[in-house]
């Protein structure tokens, strides 16, 4: 595995000719075999013995050979290291191997880019299990997301992987689909911040970010995986496209992946208009489009746009789909017959081939001094893998910190009516199928749920305690008794009865509900595991009435990948405290909330529904989404966007605005203070909402501009100095362009989308205004200290 040496160097191989020309000149000595080579990848394992990787055999696709197929180039790899257990540093030997093989084979020495999952940290075995999207939406924190995914992204690069496919943009529409765990929440601003600073975390490490699923994939009909979704062009322009854009122009993201659904009967793999006109034409976006897997395929077998493989490729590649994931079945042969029958021109394959070979080229994959050997293996010695074995980790003392930093901003605590945080409670009951469960922590695309689970037997890899061990460790004197009382979704009640006495004889009785993570199915969250309504799964609403029946204190405890609606739970339960999937230090994070080791400061990414049926209601709605007298049913949440408590009290007061009237092109200028009047340390999220009363078009009776965590310590103050550009008043409007209207607005700064504590009334004045993608995005935010009084 030595470092590829070009005696008599190729222009393509030569790093002092600029990128472009290195590109055109390897296009123009390649044939159209080896051009659509580079558009595919191939789905491998790597090798638990350090050998080359096993190209996988998928129940979608028929198996590849690798001796077939090698000679005229290979430009993916998928997922060597998320698709079979194998020790991290074999594994690694095991692509550098594979690479080496690809690079000799071919008579360019182009070696293939590695891609792999990382949507809640590398999903490799032993690989840190960080909390999923939606907890990071929870933790209002994009610093800290960013510095997560620097993290993941050096243990990516570290082992040899070239591109991440995370993180996910879309914006929750109907919280019964199955993969809400994956997004970060239902506002398009909060999605836009964490998912852009994830981007920059990833991509500082080196690594592909690609933005995933462009466009419209969470608003399916009836919350339904791959269902067609009902769209509008406002609806699409203003709350599913913002996020993409943001991460586009701010994150500097390198790769896109198209969305499985159709809008309006136009398939997102397929859409010229979207994937060229206004990504690539708009946005300005020069990185490569990745089908999502078998997409491309699906335009014929699901969406029934192409009669054969060579239509499917022809209209993906048109529409501006670069790379065939997860392996060749339309972009191999049927694209070089459909080139050489005239059907496809060849300047397509041209445009993506050089969108791939550029990647590659900035990767450093085309450079004289490249190496297969990645930077975990530097000094090792490849032929004693044994010696290898355990050589690397990729779940370091820093990492689990970063992990458990996250995992506790993001508990939200719903409701307390005093009982927390618990005082050395002497008996506690701990009931509920979630309770003594590890992986109910995980979610779908963690590595034990996602992959280990096909392979019983193999030991987790990481260290997975569970609530029951934690409340252990925090509450050493307790008597704890547990008892499961039902299953996650098997409906059983017969153990309902023993964690009712169990209650009765306890101080306190912790209920531990939820979600089971898994795929199409396989659990109650997670891809293909969709919801009919927003009741918890199984019987647990049975057994938590029947704890509520009793006289002992219930607090409620969510390990979800979804909002539930928790019935009686919401006014009678002592306490509600949720978490979305928070990952392998999440009971950690928990038990230190129960106990008051750790102040609660999270906030609801999604609402939480007072009923099971009154969907989909996001808080983002116009008048008539909201309750009224024309309709029976009230979408009313039980806790609102943008919800949590503490343990202390904050005022908000002292509110000035100092620019009240600004023009379409202006800003306006306000601010305020908060103050902590409790007497203990606490995190306020300072959210400020957007009310637009008049408009040309329906809006939103209110949308989140601009956040910010504020902690302070008992007494202590800050002014809260806020710029608001009216840029922000923008939205889609008759015409289909972006427009800034004059009018009056209100500002409201509120602690969520249902509690407002001051609002500035401002008018914009002057001339409509048009707008575009170099729009403002953000409010600027500036706490300054306050003295003591």
């Amino acid at each position: 595995m030595a470092v590829r040496n070009t005696p008599d160097m190729s222009p393509w191989n030569d790093p002092t000719v600029p990128v472009a020309a290195r590109v055109d000149a390897l296009i123009g000595a390649m044939t159209l075999e080896e051009k659509t080579a580079q558009l595919y990848g191939v789905w491998v394992g790597a090798s638990d013995q350090g050998g080359e990787v096993a190209p996988h055999q998928h129940e979608m696709e028929e198996p590849v050979d690798l001796d077939a197929l090698l000679p005229t180039g290979l430009g993916q790899l998928t997922r060597p290291f998320g698709t079979v257990p194998v020790d991290p540093a074999l594994g690694a030997l095991s692509l550098a191997r594979t690479q080496t093989r690809i690079a000799a084979t071919n008579r360019f020495g182009i070696p293939a880019l590695a891609h792999d999952e990382c949507l809640a940290g590398f999903a490799a075995w032993g690989a840190t299990a960080y909390p999923v999207p939606l907890s990071w939406g929870a933790a209002f924190d994009p610093d800290t997301v960013r510095r997560m995914a620097a993290a993941i992204g050096r243990d990516m690069r570290a082992v040899g992987v070239h591109q991440g496919l995370a993180p996910v943009l879309d914006v929750v529409r109907d919280a019964r689909w199955g993969r809400v765990e994956e997004t970060i929440g239902e506002d398009p601003y909060l999605v836009g911040t964490i998912a852009t600073a994830y981007v920059r975390g990833l991509e500082s490490a080196g690594i592909v970010a690609t933005l995933k699923h462009f466009v419209g994939y969470s608003a399916s009909r009836a919350g339904r995986n791959l269902a067609p979704a009902s769209v509008g062009p406002r609806e699409r322009a203003d709350v599913l496209l913002p996020p993409f854009e943001m991460a586009v122009r701010e994150g500097g993201a390198r790769s896109v992946m198209n969305a499985y659904t159709d809008t309006d009967g136009m398939p997102s793999a397929s859409d010229e208009e979207l994937l060229t006109g206004l990504l690539r034409d708009t946005w300005g976006f020069d990185g490569t489009v990745v089908a999502d897997y078998f997409a491309i395929a699906f335009l014929k077998t699901l969406h029934g746009v192409a009669g054969d493989w060579a239509d499917a490729a022809g209209a993906a590649l048109r529409a501006g789909v670069d790379v065939e994931l997860p392996n060749v079945k339309t972009y191999g042969a049927p694209l070089a017959a459909a080139v050489a029958d005239g059907r496809v021109p060849e300047a397509l394959v041209d445009r993506a081939v050089r969108r791939v070979l550029t990647q590659k080229a900035a990767l450093g994959l085309l450079d004289p001094d490249w190496s297969p050997v990645p930077a975990a293996l530097d000094g090792a010695d490849p032929d004693d893998p044994a010696a290898l074995r355990g050589r690397i980790d990729l779940d370091g003392p820093e990492n689990r910190a970063l992990a458990r930093t996250i995992a506790e901003k993001a508990v939200v605590l719903l409701s307390n009516d005093g009982t927390l945080p618990l005082e050395r409670p002497r008996r506690i009951a701990l009931v509920g199928p979630n309770a003594d469960e590890p992986v109910a922590v995980l979610g779908c695309y963690s590595f034990p749920q996602h992959i280990g689970v096909r392979h019983p037997g193999t030991p987790l890899g990481i260290g997975l305690p569970t609530l029951r061990d934690t409340l252990a460790a925090e509450f050493p004197d307790a008597e704890i008794t547990v008892v499961r009382g039902t299953g996650i979704d098997d409906g059983d009640l017969s153990g309902i009865p023993e964690a009712v006495r169990t209650a009765r004889e306890a101080d306190v009785a912790v209920v531990v509900l939820g979600d089971r993570a898994g795929l199409f199915g396989r659990g109650t969250s997670g891809e293909g595991c969709d919801a009919g309504t927003l009741a918890l799964p199984g019987a647990q609403q049975h057994l938590l009435d029947a704890l509520l029946d009793g006289e002992t204190p219930v607090v409620t405890v969510l390990l979800a990948g979804r909002p539930y609606a928790l019935g009686r739970a919401v006014e009678e339960s002592a306490a509600v405290v949720q978490a979305f999937f928070p990952g392998q230090e999440g009971t950690h994070a928990i038990a230190g909330v129960l106990s008051g080791r750790t102040e609660p400061s999270g906030r609801l990414p999604v609402s939480v529904p007072r009923g099971p049926g009154a969907q989909p209601a996001t808080y983002l709605g116009a008048r008539l989404a909201h309750a009224g007298e024309v309709s029976n049913i009230d979408p009313t949440p039980a806790f609102a966007f943008g919800h949590g408590l503490s343990y202390t009290r904050f005022e908000w007061t002292d509110l000035t605005v100092d620019v009240r009237e600004a023009p379409t092109d202006g800003e306006f200028a306000l601010a305020f203070t908060v103050r902590n009047t409790g007497g203990r340390p606490g995190t306020e999220v300072v959210q400020l909402y957007l009310h637009d009363p008049v408009a040309s078009v329906v809006q939103p009776v209110q949308r989140l501009v601009a956040y910010a965590r504020v902690g302070l310590e008992p007494g202590e103050a800050r002014r809260m100095r806020v710029t608001v550009p009216a840029d922000l008043a923008s939205f889609t409007g008759r015409d289909g362009r972006r427009v800034v209207e004059p009018g009056a607005l209100e500002l409201r700064l509120a602690a969520s989308s249902a509690d407002p504590r001051l609002t500035a009334e401002v008018t914009l004045t002057g001339a409509e205004r048009h707008v575009d993608h170099t729009r403002r995005l953000h409010a600027t935010v500036v706490q300054e200290p306050v003295a003591r009084a």
